[in-house]
């Protein structure tokens, strides 16, 4: 779908990343400007000390397939000119330093639409390019505390409770994939680019949706529910015979049948149960109900029975049970590709399905400054003026 988009990649560790990735795997060249110096931070992340040693840790091969690297040491004025050269053959570029760094650098949007008049320039930061806190450090479990996102989770033992993974760098990856690609198809139609300014704290915000419409609008602070849901009851996690099941009975008529099958049929009728908000004020005596008569059979008998009457339920995995389900698989949701000097590793693929122009990994995440000599080339450097350029320090 982007084959002959060339998007320079500045950006380090996740949110940034996350954003190219989508970008690569929808078939742009992908080109990551790393510091020669380590690279991007996230070659050291990771469970795997020999690959972290190695700069390739599984939090940089998550987020890198198909791009490729490159090295400069944007400090030095060389590498600064080479970076200039790019621009002039690229679409995008992407960065996710603080808002000052590339205006330091003399790189920034201002001086790039010099050599590029329709570059597509996206700064993604923890609180944008203007306003208050502006210049202030981010990582995503600062933006998660401060969008309200820790406040809501959890219950009252637990509260408050960060997200399993890093929520608000995922969504505001997203958020600037979601926002190149609305550029490109702008600059389609008129020739002009555009500077994107993208947020975290933005980002994170509209992920909120029915959280926040409740405090902005009716007045309704958020309740601490844990695995309950706020919108209806009997719905969230309910113990089984052998462990857990999440049972989503949100409809009027999937109540009456959740309690038809499990023997409760009298509660349909009980003045506390029988409408929706009088079943959310007892949730918690309803419960009591549920989990006594879901206690009589495992997690695989009861998701079978429910769904097939039509009332959504699962299984709580695990998270390796998780990805190697049978439903994932189907859906190619990874690759296999061999990663040199490690092997093979399973790597996302895009994950929405195009009939036309599918996103596959097809290139496993690149070396530091592995593609060093085929970008450089293609600028006219020869061999051994990159050779000389490498001595130097400036790549």
């Amino acid at each position: 779908m982007l084959s002959g988009i060339r998007v320079l990649d500045l950006t380090n560790v996740l949110s940034g990343p996350f954003a190219t990735l989508h970008l690569a795997l929808l078939g742009a060249e992908v080109i990551k400007i790393e510091n020669p110096q380590g690279g991007d931070l996230a070659r050291n992340l990771g469970c795997v000390p020999e690959y972290n040693q190695m700069l390739m840790g599984t939090s940089f091969l998550a987020q890198n397939s198909n791009k490729k690297s490159i090295t400069l040491n944007l400090k030095q004025a060389k590498a600064k000119e080479i970076f200039l050269e790019l621009v002039k053959t690229s679409d995008v570029v992407v960065e996710n330093f603080r808002p000052d760094v590339m205006r330091r650098l003399g790189l920034n949007y201002e001086e790039l639409v010099k050599v590029k008049r329709d570059i597509i320039y996206c700064a993604i930061s923890g609180f944008g390019q203007t306003g208050p806190d502006a210049m202030k450090p981010a990582y995503d479990q600062i933006i998660q505390g401060l969008s309200g996102e820790m406040s809501i989770n959890g219950d009252e033992r637990l509260n408050p409770l960060r997200a399993g993974f890093p929520v608000c760098d995922t969504v505001g990856g997203l958020n600037a994939a979601f926002a190149i690609m609305a550029a490109l198809y702008y600059r389609e139609k008129t020739g002009e680019g555009q500077f994107i300014d993208i947020a975290l704290l933005d980002s994170i915000m509209p992920m909120l949706g029915w959280v926040a419409a409740n405090l902005m609008i009716g007045g309704q602070d958020p309740q601490l529910l844990g695995n309950e849901n706020m919108t209806s009851a009997p719905s969230g996690t309910f113990r089984t015979k052998d462990g857990y099941i999440n049972i989503a009975a949100n409809k009027q008529e999937q109540w009456e049948a959740l309690a038809d099958i499990l023997g409760l049929s009298e509660l349909k009728e009980d003045v506390r149960f029988k409408l929706r908000d009088n079943r959310k004020k007892n949730r918690y005596i309803l419960n009591e109900y549920v989990n006594q008569k879901l206690q009589e059979n495992t997690t695989n008998y009861w998701v079978e029975i429910l769904n097939n009457a039509g009332i959504p339920s699962g299984a709580i995995l695990s998270l390796e049970e998780a990805l190697n389900q049978p439903q994932i698989v189907h859906r190619n949701t990874f690759s296999e590709l061999d990663v040199p000097n490690i092997g093979k590793v399973k790597l996302f693929n895009l994950t929405a399905k195009f009939s036309k122009t599918p996103g596959y990994a097809q290139k496993s995440p690149p070396l530091l400054g592995e593609h060093n000599f085929e970008i450089f080339s293609q600028l006219g450097y020869t061999q051994e003026e990159i050779i000389q350029m490498k001595n130097d320090g400036i790549i």
